[in-house]
């Protein structure tokens, strides 16, 4: 991704900086050494309001015909050239479109190295905590483990106990959907709970219901098949306790797997946890106002934009084409470009992308993101031209075949000119 590499962390990573912010302070004595001046705001390219392909946009609004009203569409180049733009200020439901925005500032926040861990600790009174941050892969085996060192067994120096008392520390119940959620979705794989403890997931071949409730049943199972019996209850938030003994913990997959989790393969669960560690916080109102004021502090279009959850699941999330874009040509300027394009689908090839343009000349050649719930399809992502790379955003909310419509407008971007 070619692009500005050099900038300054300042915690909101593509945020602008004032020159006068950056200014030094006035000396307050004649001997005070006199600083150099400071150096320019950091400059990235920002998505432009006008229209600069004519020719583009005509071919585009000619593939939309009668259904322009319930498209929203937005091609751009990595100059911040605005090339073709159609009803890209109207806010529209993405679907998993949205999981763009949560990858991006889960990028930006947490790093490239960052993963998600759970931890088993020893309280002074010799109980055990168990404490997790939302790993989307905690799987059985990991738990065999915790079962091992909470009897003991696992290298630990202190003796195993008669009786194993564990605390599960979790998230209240009206945290573990986003509110929006329909019921009907919740109850599927695809919406079970969002919690700080989730074996798989917290799905099988349906949702979960009490994930607390499942864990305590399978970690009491595991430790009574070790030979053991535990008392196991589940408590709210708040710190490991006092002088709390860190005895073991288990790491996640990294950054690069968790954003290929959320962007290839529309994984809702990872999508819903990177938001709420990215934004320091599990409550959907604070969450959702840290995402906005991250996105607006990026130089965006924030006209229209409502985040609600990090997954496109919610229906009340509001994003426009034009946002999209800026974001993703933002995101191309990133010093962590990279990680976050690789790890979106690939037409013909990967993930959600798999099935779509195999065998034609869009296929390697557009890595993007799918979104799909009822009458909402959506793709945007980057598409390689012949003129460089195209940043394009395609939503629809209602269209009667927006598959093929994303085929010609994709064919149509590919085919240039735009000097």
């Amino acid at each position: 991704m070619a692009g500005l590499r050099v900038g300054i962390s300042l915690g909101l990573g593509l945020a602008l900086v004032p020159c006068a912010a950056l200014q030094a302070a006035p000396p307050t004595t004649a001997r005070a050494i006199a600083l150099p001046p400071a150096p320019p705001p950091l400059g990235l390219p920002q998505l432009q309001s006008q229209v600069s392909c004519p020719a583009l946009q005509s071919r585009l609004r000619r593939v939309l015909g009668a259904e322009s009203n319930v498209w929203s569409v937005s091609v751009a180049d990595g100059s911040g050239r605005l090339l073709a733009d159609l009803n890209g200020l109207t806010p529209r439901i993405p679907a998993s479109n949205q999981k763009l925005v949560a990858t991006a500032i889960a990028l930006d926040q947490l790093g490239p190295d960052y993963s998600l861990t759970t931890r088993l600790w020893r309280k002074p009174d010799g109980s055990l905590l168990l404490t997790g941050e939302g790993d989307p892969d905690f799987n059985t085996a990991q738990l065999q483990r915790f079962a091992k060192l909470a009897m003991g067994q696992g290298g630990s120096s202190f003796p195993a106990p008669a009786l194993v008392r564990i605390q599960l520390q979790e998230e209240l119940p009206q945290r573990w959907w986003p509110s929006g959620w329909p019921g009907e979705d919740r109850v599927e794989a695809y919406g079970a709970p969002i919690t700080r403890l989730a074996v798989t997931s917290n799905a099988k071949a349906m949702a979960v219901s009490d994930p607390p409730s499942r864990l305590q049943q399978l970690l009491a199972a595991e430790i009574k098949r070790q030979g053991g019996q535990a008392v196991i209850t589940t408590v709210g938030m708040g710190p490991p306790a006092a002088n709390g003994v860190l005895l073991h913990e288990e790491r996640s997959i990294g950054m690069h797997g968790l954003l290929s989790l959320a962007n290839t393969e529309s994984h809702n669960f990872t999508a819903e946890v990177l938001l709420r560690q990215a934004t320091g916080s599990w409550d959907q109102g604070t969450s959702q106002l840290r995402t906005q004021l991250w996105l607006a502090a990026q130089g965006l279009p924030m006209t229209g934009v409502k985040v609600v959850d990090g997954s496109g699941l919610d229906r009340g999330n509001r994003l426009t084409s034009r946002l999209l874009v800026a974001l993703m040509l933002r995101m191309a300027h990133h010093p962590m470009a990279d990680h976050y394009f690789a790890s979106m689908a690939i037409a013909g090839e990967r993930g959600t992308l798999r099935n779509y343009w195999y065998d034609t000349e869009l296929q390697g050649q557009f890595f993007g993101k799918t979104g799909t719930i009822r009458g909402v399809r959506s793709v945007s992502g980057l598409l390689n031209t012949s003129e460089g790379p195209r940043y394009i955003s395609m939503i629809s909310n209602g269209s009667a075949a927006p598959n093929s419509v994303m085929g010609q407008l994709l064919r149509q971007t590919r085919q240039g000119v735009c000097p």
